[in-house]
């Protein structure tokens, strides 16, 4: 993180891009563009909102395109399958023009209402604004869940990521610029985030339940976001497979000690089965653990050599210059 203080700036704004990554939320689509348009206009800027559709399978590719059809500031940007939210997020700053960009969540549990707020940031001379959740209206199993893995990444993490804070954020075209360069197609943006630096800021909110239609983000997709962030941006889990096989020679060399000790004070040896039992069942939860930690760095290592695309566009629709605009991309 920048610590300088920053410059105000004079109301440079040329164009606002919203960022709204979706997946089969037809049931909240009519609200999210009407507010999402009613807090964006109100600013008096020109503005876009680019809705990337990650292979829904309900009625959202159709509604998306209809918005662009008769709203010229939508862009409706097709994934040619599910990818995943931090790829469709990596394809919609691919393809937003804005000076300012802000990346939201399609299920209005990030309120469009607080971009205004986060602008006035932006003047203020930061060129990143996170939004920090300070409440969260889900079960409590996914609030202690959340709350243990921001801590723990924010614990073990090489760099400095603000806790509670997720996608939701505002961000300027110089640090979009940077992030749409970074090599990584395995991608933990808000870590990303951090690790690019420039002057940042929180900005607390509370976070709404989501009012339509079921989280996508399970227990699963969650668990294997938080294992790509751990991995991601930190090497410390290796030096834990490290830790753990220097804690075993320790073990193995008590238990050595204690053995001899027996046999020659007392001229007896211990009893065998158990302490033998014991020792295996530890050492094979030690090289199982390491191996799965050494495992999951491969993993990414893997998918990262093979150089495939983050995301795939399938098709594009906009109304910006002409009628009715289509175009097929690649990033």
């Amino acid at each position: 993180m920048n610590d300088t203080p920053p410059t105000p700036r004079r109301d440079l704004i040329a164009m606002i891009s919203a960022i709204v990554p979706l997946y089969n939320e037809e049931e909240s689509l009519d609200e999210l563009y009407g507010r999402l348009t009613a807090s964006l206009a109100a600013m008096g800027r020109a503005y876009e909102i680019v809705f990337v559709d990650d292979g829904s399978d309900d009625g959202t590719p159709s509604l998306i395109d209809e918005l662009a059809d008769r709203d010229r500031q939508v862009v409706a940007l097709h994934l040619s399958r599910n990818f995943g939210h931090q790829p469709a997020v990596s394809a919609g700053l691919d393809h937003a023009r804005g000076e300012v960009v802000v990346v939201i969540d399609g299920d209005l549990q990030d309120p469009p209402e607080l971009i205004p707020s986060m602008v006035d940031q932006w003047r203020r001379g930061f060129e990143v604004v996170y939004a920090v959740r300070r409440r969260r209206e889900e079960t409590w199993p996914k609030r202690l869940g959340y709350f243990a893995f921001y801590r723990l990444l924010n614990a073990v993490s090489d760099i400095e990521i603000p806790l509670d804070s997720g996608d939701f954020c505002l961000m300027d075209r110089k640090v979009v610029d940077v992030l749409n360069h970074l090599p990584e197609r395995m991608r933990f943006v808000r870590g990303l985030r951090s690790f690019v630096g420039f002057r940042q800021i929180g900005l607390e909110y509370d976070r709404p339940a989501r009012e339509a239609g079921s989280p996508k983000y399970t227990f699963r997709r969650l668990f294997a976001l938080a294992v790509d962030g751990l991995i991601s941006f930190s090497g410390r889990p290796l030096r834990l497979a490290t830790y753990l096989g220097l804690a075993a020679v320790g073990v193995a060399t008590g238990l050595s000690a204690w053995i001899f000790h027996d046999a020659f004070a007392y001229g007896k040896s211990p009893p065998g089965w158990a302490s033998t039992a014991v020792i295996v069942l530890f050492m094979g939860s030690v090289q199982l653990l390491s191996l799965g930690i050494i495992g999951e760095y491969i993993r990414l290592i893997f998918l990262e050599v093979k150089g495939r695309p983050t995301y795939i566009v399938r098709d594009r629709a906009s109304k910006p210059r002409d009628s009715a605009r289509r175009e097929s991309d690649r990033p």
